[in-house]
């Protein structure tokens, strides 16, 4: 075997699972050793696909491995903290599917830990490594769009419901990740409002706003009661405007030459509003699998020791942010003050 070749074992193979197995495996500097599930049923999914794992429904298996280096968590928001902790403590670096933890409280515990032990502790935060945001991280880095004035991200859908989060917590990580990655400026506050029309309780719609002491403002729409599929984020730059939609299969990324300028204004009477309406650019984007990529920076902070593009503070941060809306949500909206 490769002196650099790195063992991973991979825990929960129910809906992301597989995904995560598939690109692990195509890796070629990553070992696959042994997966874990506790449904046997979810197990025979997978077995057949790869031969050369050890497939087993006790984790007691891979912490006892000390060939095993790094494990990969894809199991429910809810067993995320206590079953990275026993990694970490058996000296893994660890992959956990997003979010971290289901509290702040318990994020912060993993990430300290991580740091006292000197362990990569990463967040698979997917669309970080996507053609698409890749591109949009370069074109703020230039200040392409000039001053960067909202963000606002709709993720809707009908269905997956969630039995143990609500579907802001299911959705809103995908973009407060990329928001966070993209505008380095952090947020002053939180505000969060949201229903559940059903009689679990959880909450299937919701509605998030960041706010910015520079003026900046993100708003996030979540769902999963919504007849239509929606996966869109706008930009608004004082100089350039742009739209990222998931959804489309070639051209995800639009950049509006548009803006509009105030000449005038009298208030209660008039206001002169110049606006201009430029050429619409279409950026081409590399297509690599993100989830490949993902896998790919994991491994390589795991065997170099590096810093990765998802790495622990952001995953803290996502959940410093939910957890601060999920009060919010509580107090019917309230505006709770954000320290990140």
């Amino acid at each position: 075997m490769a002196e650099d070749m790195i063992q991973i074992g991979v825990v929960g193979v129910g809906y992301w699972g597989p995904k995560l197995l598939r690109n692990f495996n195509g890796l070629a500097n990553c070992i696959v050793k042994t997966v874990i599930d506790k449904n046997e049923g979810a197990l025979q999914q997978v077995k057949n696909q790869y031969k050369n794992a050890h497939f087993t429904t006790d984790i007691g298996e891979i912490l006892k491995d000390d060939s095993i280096q790094a494990v990969v968590i894809a199991t429910p928001v809810h067993s995320h903290y206590g079953i990275a902790l026993e990694c970490l403590k058996a000296g893994k670096h660890v992959l956990v599917e997003k979010p971290l933890a289901p509290t702040f409280r318990e994020a912060k515990q993993l990430a300290d830990y991580a740091l006292k032990k000197n362990l990569i502790l990463m967040v698979d935060h997917t669309l970080l490594y996507t053609g698409a945001v890749k591109k949009i991280h370069q074109l703020l880095q230039k200040n392409a769009l000039g001053k960067i004035n909202y963000f606002d991200s709709t993720r809707i859908n009908l269905g997956l419901l969630q039995s143990d989060i609500n579907v802001l917590w299911d959705l809103a990580p995908h973009d407060i990740a990329v928001l966070m990655y993209l505008i380095k400026e952090k947020p002053s506050s939180v505000q969060a409002i949201g229903r559940s029309h059903n009689s679990t309780g959880i909450e299937n719609i919701a509605f998030m706003t960041l706010s910015y002491d520079s003026g900046l403002i993100a708003h996030f729409n979540c769902s999963w009661i919504s007849p239509v599929k929606e996966r869109r984020t706008i930009i608004g730059g004082s100089e350039k405007m742009l739209v990222y939609n998931d959804l489309e299969p070639k051209e995800k990324l639009k950049i509006y030459d548009s803006k509009y300028e105030i000449l005038d204004f009298e208030y209660g009477n008039h206001i002169n509003v110049s606006y201009e309406h430029g050429d619409v650019i279409t950026p081409t984007i590399d297509d690599t699998e993100a989830l490949y990529s993902m896998a790919e920076d994991f491994v390589l902070a795991v065997s170099k020791q590096e810093v990765p593009q998802s790495n622990v503070n952001l995953g803290v941060s996502v959940v410093h942010i939910l957890d601060a809306a999920q009060t919010s949500l509580e107090q019917k909206g309230a505006r709770i003050d954000l320290n990140l």
